[in-house]
């Protein structure tokens, strides 16, 4: 089940918009009702205008009236030493997610997976708390 989300998430990563910083990342997040919305990162020149590839297809899935999420797959085609989700993109998962989010994040000859708690595990919650 995963490695179809890995390679959706791959194939969203073609689509990045990355003149910048010439790091192509793709997202595909599982939905609880089995839907995936994918997303790509797109840049900006003011750069704090840039999304994320995560924020990306959340924001996507949102849109399309989804708030339970399962698992997120996070790829690059690039090449790095450590990869995973941005703080920013972290705290966003964590506004619909539990802290038992599954995160696959890949990139060539890599694979890690991490929950968000483990990746953020002091999220800010409404109300000024954390999970």
């Amino acid at each position: 089940m995963y490695e179809e989300l890995t390679a959706k998430a791959a194939q969203a990563a073609k689509n990045a918009y990355a003149p910048y910083s010439h790091f192509a990342v793709g997202a595909a997040l599982l939905c609880a009702d089995g839907t995936v919305f994918c997303g790509c990162n797109v840049e900006n020149a003011s750069y704090s205008a840039t999304v994320c590839a995560e924020r990306s297809a959340l924001f996507a899935a949102v849109s399309a009236g989804k708030r339970h999420f399962t698992a997120l797959a996070v790829h690059t085609p690039d090449s790095c030493e450590a990869f995973c989700p941005c703080a920013v993109c972290l705290q966003t998962l964590s506004e619909f997610c539990g802290s038992d989010l599954k995160i696959l994040c890949t990139a060539p000859g890599r694979q890690e997976t991490y929950t968000l708690g483990e990746l953020l595990p002091h999220a800010f919650r409404l109300g000024g708390g954390t999970e």
